[in-house]
């Protein structure tokens, strides 16, 4: 009897020093920095490329987000290459993939990731729908969210605007529900059919170009899931760090953080022309001096008899009463020569980036298109794509072209053209 139970005591200390070192770290791995705990009713948008505020990193810290998913095999594989480095990632869940693959959802969180809503079916219509049927998304995949996890407490109340494609109602219906709204700082575009070798030189490229911020993925792709490794490894490599971001509870109070913090500085390639450049000054001086009496024409106050004289200039000169008339004065402009050192830097002309169009443009009404004649069986009433407007189609009742359909951040693929030259026919 002393026999057997030494044996099960023995095999319970085995099982329990396996299990143990099963949740430790291995050697070298990345790890994560440290954890924040925010309150989203205090911070309710961040984002550089959408929003005022970001998250409160220092230098060299990331957050690894991930969208649309659930989905195997790829968000599977996601999980492995981050447990093998002991990295938490935040991820923004649809809710029909989240009620297709519901013990993946319950995976994710057992393994220590913040669980957030995508909406529920994740249209691309976010930008225009009204606050109704936005609520019906947000609620929607709230709910699938807990259907899954079954504890509300589970879910963070973080959500993520499908597309990116934002509106001020929208965003102002998910600050009084207490949602925060997250957008991202830098993009690997992963959802444009790229290879994971692509997908990781531009995280990377990107995250050391501007320092710190939220890096958006999908862990819907299978680029992303085989980049995945090569990401974390570069990041290791060049000193980045990883930090977790979960909400604040009663339990566990917000991380205590200056304002300044919170403020998305713009990195140098996004600022736009003319850019301004101050050497050897960190205070410089005033240039503009407060307008004094003398600029409006009044030089003395408290005389009886003045008079303003107005010339065919801007300017304004004072006359007396007996005193002689004024010379004319020269026409505006006036010729006046400068001398231009030869070292002096002069400006670039702006080209159009500098302007952010984000596509070519035709001035002028787009034409018509020309209703081909009803012969051969060919349906006048069709509508008829028009040659020379861009993305818009002609209506077939005659009330003008229909405007283009928004996209969002997943749509926006550059695709090569299809004829190639020469053709021969």
């Amino acid at each position: 009897m002393r026999n057997s139970i030494a044996a099960y005591v023995l095999l319970a200390c085995v099982i329990t020093g396996v299990t143990a070192a099963a949740d430790e770290c291995p050697p070298g791995a990345l790890g994560v920095s440290r954890t924040i705990a925010v309150d989203a009713s205090e911070h309710t948008r961040v984002g550089s490329m959408q929003y005022s505020e970001s998250l409160p990193l220092n230098d060299h810290e990331v957050v690894l987000t991930f969208d649309d998913g659930p989905l195997p095999p790829y968000t599977t594989r996601i999980l492995e290459t981050l447990a093998s480095e002991c990295v938490k990632a935040t991820f923004f869940m649809v809710g029909r993939m989240v009620r297709g693959y519901p013990s993946l959802v319950r995976r994710v969180y057992n393994e220590g990731h913040t669980i957030a809503n995508h909406s529920q079916t994740h249209p691309f219509t976010f930008n225009r729908m009204s606050v109704d049927q936005a609520a019906r998304e947000i609620e929607e995949g709230d709910a699938s969210l807990r259907s899954a996890l079954g504890d509300p407490k589970a879910i963070s109340p973080f959500f993520r605007i499908p597309g990116l494609l934002r509106q001020n109602s929208v965003e102002q219906y998910l600050a009084a529900h207490d949602y925060m709204t997250w957008s991202v700082d830098f993009l690997a575009d992963d959802w444009t059919h790229i290879n994971n070798k692509e997908v990781a030189r531009r995280a990377v490229s990107r995250i050391e170009a501007r320092g710190k911020g939220i890096l958006l993925l999908h862990d819907i792709q299978p680029a992303t899931a085989l980049a995945l490794p090569e990401i974390l490894r570069e990041l290791k490599a060049r000193g980045f760090k990883i930090v977790h971001v979960v909400p604040a509870t009663p339990d566990r109070p917000k991380t205590v953080t200056e304002p300044e913090q919170w403020a998305a500085r713009r990195s140098p390639e996004q600022q736009v022309w003319p850019r301004t450049l101050v050497v050897g000054a960190e205070n410089p001086p005033a240039v503009l001096t407060a307008p004094s009496p003398e600029n409006f024409g009044i030089e003395h106050f408290g005389e009886p008899v003045i008079r303003v004289a107005l010339a065919q200039t801007f300017e304004r000169h004072v006359v007396r009463e007996g005193d002689a008339p004024l010379p004319p004065v020269a026409q505006w402009p006036r010729v006046a020569s400068y001398t231009v050192p030869a070292d002096v830097s002069v400006l670039p002309v702006p080209g159009a980036l500098n302007f952010k169009y984000s596509r070519p443009f035709r001035l002028g009404k787009p034409e018509r298109s020309r209703i081909a004649n009803h012969k051969g069986g060919a349906n006048p009433a069709a509508g008829v794509k028009d040659q020379n407007a861009t993305g818009t189609t002609t209506s077939p009742s005659g009330s003008g072209p229909r405007p283009p359909r928004a996209v969002g951040h997943q749509l926006t693929v550059i695709r090569p053209p299809l004829a190639l030259w020469p053709v021969w026919r």
